[in-house]
């Protein structure tokens, strides 16, 4: 399998991405190979440093790069042999089977859908995201990719999101919810009601209903749906969440006694571990033709590691062949509203 990596993208680039690459080499099989897209002085320099197998990773330059500010459509008409261009041109040309960027998330989404194309029967691309829960991982979609929805594209986003819950996390019926202001079918904006009308006539999603923002984390679904403007909110508020929430239980117990701190302190990192994004990679970019993993833009080394071994996963269970064949069969018409 040929896995490209986005090497400028991402707050800590190009020193963790690279760093990242380079660990995840041992845990691929012989035949699989590393590209690493961007500045090719700059690369070379970090392998070097980190006395990388140079032989096994392939290197393709791309001179320009997509800040984390700038606009994502404007920048890549400007910047087309930027990392993230080249990166979609790669896998629009069939050599590469994934791609893997933390950078300009707007960027990276349309890149993939101008170049890579969607899949049969999917109007707009959603990011997938994997919420660690303490009843399970939850997938929220959209996570960021689209901002102003219909109902059409939530209930895509619903379908995809089944098949992936059912593909790579082994749940056998998803439980599909809707993110709502309330749980009553009455409640909601016109979007909402439409697209549980949708999603009620899909026998074959397991469609719970609406959901309130605690339902995510009470065992009550398996995939929560929503635009991505909320989707996005709703990850980085947990994101925080579980953040500060460590620091507090740290404050507290070296407060009320170092030696009990220090005591605890294995437990909480093993307990902080199953709950950090940084353990899932990154977010599948579910409906465009291919395998594209979208990742935090703070990504560190493990990020990205984890990213290439999940990519490695999607790519190997062919997700995208059960979305179309889904699509396929159902009565819904793309073109509603």
């Amino acid at each position: 399998m040929r896995i490209a990596v986005d090497a400028m993208g991402g707050d800590h680039a190009p020193d963790e991405i690279i760093k990242g690459a380079v660990e995840a080499q041992g845990l691929l099989d012989k035949d699989d190979e590393l590209i690493l897209i961007g500045l090719e002085d700059v690369i070379r320099s970090q392998l070097a440093d980190l006395d990388a197998e140079e032989d096994k990773i392939t290197i393709v330059h791309a001179p320009d790069v997509i800040g984390m500010e700038e606009s994502p459509v404007e920048s890549l008409r400007k910047k087309r042999k930027s990392s993230i261009a080249v990166m979609a041109k790669l896998a629009a040309r069939g050599q590469t089977d994934a791609v893997i960027s933390a950078g300009n998330t707007g960027a990276c989404v349309a890149a993939c859908q101008i170049r890579m194309r969607n899949l049969a029967g999917v109007n707009r691309p959603a990011i997938a995201a994997v919420l660690p829960t303490l009843p399970g991982p939850v997938i929220i979609c959209d996570a960021g990719a689209n901002v102003a929805c219909r109902p059409i594209n939530l209930y895509q986003n619903a379908v995809m999101s089944s098949v992936y819950s059912q593909r790579i996390l082994e749940i056998d019926r998803p439980r599909v919810g809707l993110m709502n202001i309330g749980g009553e079918s009455a409640k909601g904006n016109e979007l909402v009601k439409k697209t549980r009308e949708l999603l009620l006539a899909d026998e074959e999603l397991n469609f719970i209903g609406n959901l309130e923002g605690h339902d995510i984390f009470d065992g009550v679904c398996d995939v929560a749906i929503c635009e991505g403007f909320l989707g996005n909110v709703v990850l980085k508020l947990t994101e925080g969440l579980v953040d500060m929430m460590f620091k507090a239980i740290k404050l507290e117990l070296l407060e009320t006694d170092k030696k009990l701190a220090m005591q605890f302190k294995p437990l909480m990192e093993q307990i902080y571990k199953k709950y950090d994004y940084h353990e899932y990679g990154g977010a599948l970019l579910l409906g465009v033709n291919g395998t594209a993993v979208i990742c935090h833009g703070a990504s560190i080394d493990r990020t990205i590691k984890n990213a290439i071994m999940a990519s490695k996963k999607f790519y190997t269970m062919k997700i995208n062949d059960q979305i179309v064949e889904h699509l396929s069969n159902v009565s819904v018409d793309a073109n509603e509203e």
